[in-house]
């Protein structure tokens, strides 16, 4: 899944490469005309026009203006960084401190009305306590080496949690049991955190699912996901954070949830399994 979704980011950089091969032809120019004008190799025009190389906003305004197209410039800086954007290592979304991180997802969660979220490592961060979420934001704080501003990011991601009580959103939210039992932060914090998701699975508006272990699954755990509405889903892997637009992968993304939707229970099994998962606390 995660090599397939990488394509959303592919296809965005082709498509600003495709445009300067556009500009670069309307103007009667070929690669090596473009490169004199650029003062760079031919190599480099070639590269950049068949998307081996993205260009950086300054080859996009070098190439513009061989062109002649000074117009077009600020449109396909904005493409270039629409396409860098969608893929995003956890050192530069982060490189400000958590807290930034957390706020720069809220206007995403307030203009979605429906959200579905699939996590195998750790509770979905819309439905933590606030002794989890601190101790998962401390863990990655001391691992990445990160300005330490875990207390202001915890209370960005609670104030982020209003969503769930406001509007007519609503949330469905699958994890696996092994999340229910290798928790973070000890019995205390954990004990917390599972009595919060059986309080969160009575809400009306949300659909809480466990699926299984067992050993005879025919469609194993997968990245965590975010898909918001049916127009984007985001994807946390453990070198970055991947935006994906593209239809045709946003489709995979919901097929996915829903046959690990068809694996999971709900209601009484499900708060079965929790309360399974705290009973080995004690």
């Amino acid at each position: 899944m995660a090599l397939s979704a990488s394509s959303s980011a592919q296809q965005a950089r082709q498509a600003l490469a495709d445009r300067l091969g556009e500009l670069c032809r309307d103007a009667g120019l070929t690669g090596a005309d473009l490169a004199e004008r650029c003062e760079w190799s031919r190599s480099k025009s070639s590269r950049i026009m068949n998307g081996r190389t993205p260009p950086s906003a300054d080859d996009i305004r070098a190439w513009c203006t061989a062109c002649g197209a000074e117009d077009q410039t600020e449109d396909l800086v904005a493409m270039l960084r629409t396409a860098e954007g969608m893929w995003i290592g956890w050192r530069r979304m982060e490189r400000a401190g958590l807290k930034q991180a957390q706020e720069a997802r809220l206007p995403l969660y307030q203009q979605t009305r429906r959200f579905r979220a699939y996590s195998s490592w750790l509770v979905p961060g819309m439905i933590q306590t606030q002794p989890y979420t601190t101790a998962a934001l401390q863990a990655i704080q001391r691992r990445r080496g990160l300005v330490d501003d875990v207390a202001e990011a915890v209370a960005a991601r609670m104030e982020r949690q209003r969503v769930l009580y406001e509007g007519d959103r609503r949330f469905a939210f699958l994890v696996e049991e092994s999340v229910l039992r290798a928790g973070i932060g000890g019995a205390e914090v954990m004990s917390g955190q599972l009595g919060h998701l059986i309080s969160i699975a009575s809400l009306p508006n949300v659909s809480l699912g466990v699926v299984p272990m067992r050993p005879d699954r025919e469609r194993w755990p997968a990245e965590g996901f975010w898909i918001y509405d049916a127009a984007q889903v985001n994807v946390e892997l453990i070198s970055g954070y991947l935006t994906i637009t593209q239809p045709s992968e946003v489709a995979m993304y919901a097929e996915t949830f829903a046959e690990l939707a068809a694996l999971a229970v709900y209601g009484a099994p499900a708060r079965a399994l929790i309360t399974s998962a705290l009973d080995a606390l004690e």
